[in-house]
């Protein structure tokens, strides 16, 4: 049986999802190495994500995921991808370095592409686990690529209102797929493995 979807009331989600339209108007910055950010801070930490194509699947996917999960995991999962990405970029700032962060990225999106057309449920912990694993990668990447001169906290405050309203996006497009056919958000798991798979091995 699925979890009929939440409404959105707390604070967090509605701060998150009113912030959503900022996203558009990140700029122009890429989300891996090499690329050039023109933005302050803030703007950067915004685009990271938005526009980096397997951070963005990674966090829609653990958004749909979440909906068939225990009620806690569900409403928690938007903060635990957030902490995982706060964690990540500390990591990277410590200079701690991660063994496979871009592996590490793309096997995020396809097993949670695959957790999504399987349709798993977990154990709230392990899921609150495997959240966290994924974006700990995720933000190792942020923090390693934050532009130079870039304030810190802003460049934290862009990213994680990002992730937020990413993963909270991701809720809201599976609880309308899954209030019409599951077929249909299964053969979007499909999908994500796929592409997961193309950014791993292709």
């Amino acid at each position: 049986m699925f979890h009929t979807p939440t409404r959105l009331t707390t604070p967090v989600m509605r701060a998150a999802l009113a912030a959503a339209p900022l996203l558009l108007f990140a700029g122009t910055a890429l989300a891996h190495p090499g690329h050039h950010h023109h933005e302050g801070g803030f703007a950067a930490g915004l685009a990271h994500p938005l526009l980096g194509l397997d951070h963005l699947l990674a966090m829609l996917a653990v958004g749909l995921w979440s909906l068939r999960q225990s009620r806690a995991l569900s409403l928690g999962a938007p903060l635990l991808a957030a902490a995982g990405m706060l964690l990540g970029a500390g990591l990277a700032w410590a200079g701690i370095a991660l063994p496979g962060v871009e592996f590490g990225i793309a096997l995020s999106v396809l097993l949670a592409g695959v957790m999504i057309a399987a349709l798993v449920r977990v154990p709230a912990l392990v899921g609150a686990g495997v959240i966290l694993l994924f974006m700990l990668f995720h933000g190792h990447a942020h923090g390693n690529e934050m532009p130079h001169g870039a304030s810190m906290l802003a460049y934290l405050a862009g990213f994680t209102l990002a992730t937020l309203a990413i993963t909270f996006a991701g809720r809201l497009a599976g609880g309308w797929l899954m209030a019409r056919d599951n077929r249909i958000l299964r053969g979007l798991g499909v999908a994500l493995a796929g592409l997961g798979a193309l950014f791993a091995f292709g």
